[in-house]
């Protein structure tokens, strides 16, 4: 299916197919050589300038593949006021783009006007929910559309929670009319940690909330007395995470399924064979259903 941008020009929407995060070190590679890739994210942020070389190379891309927009700084379960400036700038943003997707994070980064380097999960409480379920009401009614909002990676669970995450992810979209980006990875490693079951974690996702999948790597950190997963993006998706998002696949069906890599960026050709992997298990879950 197409749409018709604000200047006339058709552009797909996401396909259900595996896509990249188009990274600068690969702007050349991308416009010169068009790889088979079925789409492209980027970091808002990275695109809150007016010009330059990353708007020059985002809309040569944006002309010839599908391209989500995927923010990390606006801090939705903070309690300090939703950023206008942040705001302005993501819509600019999408008017000029005419991004397939836009979403953001169940977390929280910022608190009384300082920023931290981290998306810090949230209490899953019933006065969180109405409190983030306000914020992204907010976010959606100024961007004029719906945004799809990701489960986080965690690393301590906070004593007082009510519900599940899985809960209070689905309770988020119902209430506020968003969709979910499943970051498969982030359960994995979430579940890791904290001896949560995947599998029950998945189950209670209903299929219709879910827009996007993404896949990372991450590190397993050992200390004395135990170990613990830290959600990297900086490495090949690990077996047991290809397995669950087999799984996913199963309940879900194929959806767009990003390839997170954000640090110690590889060669694109890498990018791509992750890439080919995900898609041929959506192919292999579309022969399954026929």
């Amino acid at each position: 299916m197409a749409h018709i941008t604000n200047d006339g020009r058709a552009h797909a929407t996401v396909p259900a197919l595996a896509g990249i995060g188009l990274r600068s070190q690969h702007y050349g590679e991308v416009v010169d050589f068009h790889p088979p890739v079925g789409w492209f994210e980027v970091h808002s942020e990275n695109y809150f300038g007016k010009g330059g070389i990353p708007h020059f190379y985002l809309e040569k891309v944006r002309a010839d593949y599908p391209v989500s927009l995927h923010g990390i700084g606006l801090s939705l379960g903070s309690t300090d006021p939703l950023d206008a400036v942040h705001l302005e700038k993501l819509k600019a943003l999408v008017v000029r783009i005419e991004p397939d997707l836009v979403s953001e994070h169940l977390s929280w980064g910022s608190f009384g006007g300082a920023y931290l380097n981290d998306l810090i999960p949230l209490p899953y409480t019933e006065e969180s929910l109405s409190h983030i379920v306000n914020r992204i009401t907010q976010v959606q009614d100024f961007l004029g559309r719906r945004i799809l909002i990701e489960n986080p990676s965690s690393y301590l669970e906070f004593a007082h929670s009510t519900l599940t995450e899985s809960e209070f992810l689905v309770e988020t979209a119902r209430h506020s009319g968003c969709g979910i980006l499943l970051d498969v990875n982030n359960v994995y490693v979430s579940c890791s940690n904290h001896g949560w079951d995947t599998m029950d974690y998945l189950r209670g996702i209903p299929a219709g909330l879910v827009e996007e999948i993404h896949l990372a790597g991450h590190t397993l950190n050992q200390f004395e007395g135990g170990e613990i997963l830290i959600d990297t993006h900086n490495r090949t998706v690990c077996d047991e995470v290809w397995q669950l998002y087999e799984y996913t696949l199963q309940r879900l069906g194929p959806r767009p399924t990003l390839i997170e890599w954000d640090t110690d960026i590889p060669p694109l050709q890498i990018l791509l064979d992750e890439a080919r992997k995900a898609d041929q298990l959506m192919g292999d879950s579309y022969a399954r259903a026929a």
